[in-house]
């Protein structure tokens, strides 16, 4: 083990019917929140070299619905040197590119020195169509993280072949099938056994995405304009569960599942999350127009949906919602995760806090989301971007329709970000306004990643754009605040430690992460967790609580450094953050 780790391992294995619910246990006494401390988010995307245009339906005019979605983002190290990497998912055109063919969806290799390199050409992720989501596991279990990338039409499974390169291989897979309008995914291990499931949401049936020009069909109004039409009126679709199989192939067990006896609906992104704390992973579902779904595990291969039953499906006064992307987080640090979900305008962002009884409350107002409800959200998450223990809440927005630029000065095509700092004691507060640049940049915002692209410790947000370049959040304020990122390598487990949980303890705090596929809006975060420490410069426990049932503990571990944590084996890697000098941020 790396000298001047300080820390002292303790293995423990336990037997695989263990149950993870003892895992989160009673949470520690609150610490409040250290003081404010100043943010200032920079577009590090231009001199970063991520410069490629993201292009979904017209820039000005939207006939279709299919013009209005896509745009989902991963942060994945895909070559495993240690340096997140990006991908950008592209759209096409209903009118085509002339004699050009429609831009591939890219690949940016991270260099380590602050900048990207488009390696897209050499990297095998040529198909090229209406891209929709990603999401990103190693589903082989051969050590290289693979993706599958939705579209409207036929998603695509690339596994990793190493050296760069990735091969498409989703009918040899067994995820051939008829066209669908594919939109957020996720990869998990629904039934524990070691092998990677899929979890894939459709927004509504394939050929009503371009059935009705504006006008000619139901809800294809909006604040007195003629806009393309939906979802309203058109017909919904299907979520679809894969069991992966162990050879790698994957059989669709959606029916034998639960899953179908949801009804179709307008689909947009699965967000898994063990909600109720028995070591099982659930899925919920935002829909766009329609109540959100929550598939409860049943641990015997099947699901149950509580949506309803469970309070994560409505408004506290019974209003379904237009969803859009959501993401998890124990933000009041009671051991309990719980559900922030984006919604259309003239509506707040949805934050549904865990009562640990199986059951949520609508907690948006009371917890201070409620002065905004003139943007349209997208991607979300819930980054302790202030490093002090309590994860901040982070929304990206842009409309679907351009004619939101005529209808009053409290609508706009492009938007900016809205950035909530957490308080403490279940309150957040809106400092958008004071926290740089880069959140008040305006743009029509769709998927929207995090993760630590340049190693400081600090998280950066990667935003694709409609019809416009990338945005990549990196906060240029400095802090002398304390910051751990935890890699999990899983043996019995999957490989990418999909559905991990990890607890770590340090200065009084108790905080809480799960492994994850999927989220914010059709996209993908770095599979590494990053917990924020305050002025703790020692995290005293980290607990890692495996798929598999088993466990392990390192204890007494310094900040301000990478670790890597092996089923079985615990710490067995280290790596200090670096400080690179950023241009921009001068």
């Amino acid at each position: 083990m790396t000298a001047g780790l300080r820390s002292r391992l303790v293995a423990l294995t336990l037997a695989g019917g263990a149950a993870l619910a003892t895992l989160p246990g009673p949470p520690a006494p609150g610490t409040p929140p250290a003081p404010a401390q100043a943010a200032r988010f920079v577009d590090l995307a231009s001199t970063a070299r991520l410069t490629g245009r993201t292009i979904i339906g017209g820039e000005r005019t939207k006939d279709y619905i299919l013009e209005t979605t896509g745009g989902g983002v991963a942060i994945v190290d895909y070559d495993g040197d240690g340096w997140p990497d990006v991908f950008l998912v592209n759209g096409s055109r209903l009118g085509g590119f002339g004699t050009d063919d429609p831009p591939p969806s890219r690949l940016y290799h991270n260099l380590g020195d602050g900048t990207f390199a488009d390696v897209t050409d050499r990297s095998g992720l040529a198909h090229r169509g209406w891209g929709q989501g990603v999401c990103a596991g190693d589903y082989d279990n051969d050590g290289r993280v693979d993706l599958f990338v939705t579209y409207y039409g036929q998603s695509v499974l690339y596994r990793n072949q190493g050296g760069g390169v990735f091969g498409e291989t989703t009918r040899a897979a067994g995820l051939a099938g008829p066209d669908r309008y594919g939109t957020g995914c996720a990869f998990l291990d629904y039934d524990r056994d070691g092998r990677l499931d899929l979890f894939v949401s459709a927004y509504v049936a394939h050929e009503d995405a371009v059935r009705y020009r504006p006008g000619t069909g139901q809800s294809c109004s909006w604040k007195g304009f003629v806009v393309m039409c939906g979802p309203a009126g058109l017909r919904g679709a299907q979520n679809v569960l894969y069991h992966g199989n162990g050879d790698g192939t994957f059989t669709d067990v959606s029916q034998a599942a639960g899953i179908l006896k949801a009804a179709p609906s307008f689909g947009f992104t699965p967000l898994v999350l063990d909600y109720d704390n028995d070591g099982w992973p659930d899925v919920y579902v935002t829909n766009d127009s329609r109540a959100s779904l929550l598939f409860h595990n049943e641990h015997d291969g099947t699901f149950q949906e509580r949506g309803l039953i469970a309070g994560a499906a409505l408004t506290a006064d019974g209003r379904a919602q237009a969803g859009m992307g959501a993401a998890a987080a124990d933000y009041d640090r009671d051991g309990w995760l719980d559900i922030a979900k984006t919604n259309f305008d003239d509506d707040t962002t949805s934050l549904y806090r865990n009562l640990g009884d199986g059951a949520f409350e609508d907690a948006s107002l009371p917890a201070g989301l409620g002065v905004n409800d003139r943007y349209l959200g997208w991607g979300v998450g819930f980054p302790d971007f202030d490093l002090d223990g309590w994860p901040d809440l982070l929304v990206v927005n842009g409309h679907v329709y351009p004619e939101a630029d005529h209808a009053g000065a409290r609508y706009a095509y492009e938007q900016r970000k809205v950035l909530y700092r957490n308080l403490g004691h279940g309150r957040f507060e809106d400092v958008s306004l004071r926290a740089g640049p880069g959140i008040a940049l305006r743009k029509p915002a769709r998927g929207a990643a995090f993760g630590d692209l340049f190693g400081g410790g600090r998280l950066d947000v990667v935003v694709n754009n409609m019809n416009d370049t990338p945005s990549l959040l990196h906060d240029c304020a400095p802090t002398d605040r304390h910051a751990l990122v935890v890699a999990l390598e899983g043996t019995r487990s999957n490989r990418s430690a999909i559905g991990a949980r990890v607890v770590v303890q340090a200065g009084g705090r108790r905080l809480i992460d799960e492994v994850r596929s999927g989220g914010s809006f059709c996209s993908q975060s770095d599979l590494r967790l990053h917990f924020g420490l305050g002025a703790s410069a020692v995290a005293d426990r980290i607990e890692v609580a495996w798929p598999s049932g088993a466990r392990d503990v390192v204890t007494d571990v310094a900040a301000d450094q990478t670790v890597i944590v092996r089923e079985g084996a615990g710490l067995v890697a280290a790596h200090a953050f670096r400080a690179l000098k950023l241009g921009a941020c001068s």
